[in-house]
């Protein structure tokens, strides 16, 4: 797993500077140009993540399904996380993001399993992670990435809406790069 944290300067900047109506349709022209198919697990998104790429028109061909992932309980049981990673680096943690991603590829025998996990907000956090922080895993064969995203105080909606169209964003960027 490889770990990169994007401050709230860096996320404003990117979404000040990226046409983020765009995000969703490129990564589904890109997946079906490589015949490639994509998973998604979500907890603080709820779903957004998978309901982005679906309404793309052509997005069938590349979007295999996804799970919400809400509760540890269905984090464990439902996609197959490991009680220990949650125990010991809790459900909103780059571990838990990586696993999850991984999982999800598995669970839904995909090529790229992307997950989220996060404090949208307006309560939770702790000492580590304040309300704004998300962790966004992409797992592509032997590679995941995760990604530490920190919002700062932006809405709840903000919050998961970013999440999803950085999410498309990135795997945009991977398909670029081969």
């Amino acid at each position: 797993m490889r770990s990169i944290d994007i401050s709230k300067l860096e996320l404003d900047w990117i979404f000040s500077e990226t046409d983020t109506d765009r995000q969703f349709p490129s990564a589904v022209k890109l997946l079906t140009a490589r015949k490639l198919t994509v998973a998604t697990a979500e907890s603080c998104t709820g779903g957004l993540i998978g309901k982005m790429f679906t309404d793309v028109s052509g997005a069938s061909a590349v979007f295999v399904g996804g799970m919400i992932t809400y509760t540890n309980r269905v984090k464990m049981r439902g996609l197959g996380v490991s009680a220990e990673t949650i125990a010991e680096h809790s459900e909103v943690s780059a571990e838990c993001a990586c696993e999850m991603a991984e999982c999800a590829r598995a669970f839904f025998e995909s090529n790229i399993g992307i997950s989220a996990t996060g404090f949208a907000g307006p309560s939770g956090g702790n000492e580590r992670d304040e309300v704004g922080t998300v962790y966004l895993g992409i797992s592509i064969a032997a590679d995941t990435v995760v990604y530490r995203l920190c919002f700062g105080q932006l809405s709840r909606d903000e919050i998961r809406t970013r999440t999803a169209i950085f999410a498309a964003k990135e795997l945009v960027n991977m398909l670029k790069k081969g």
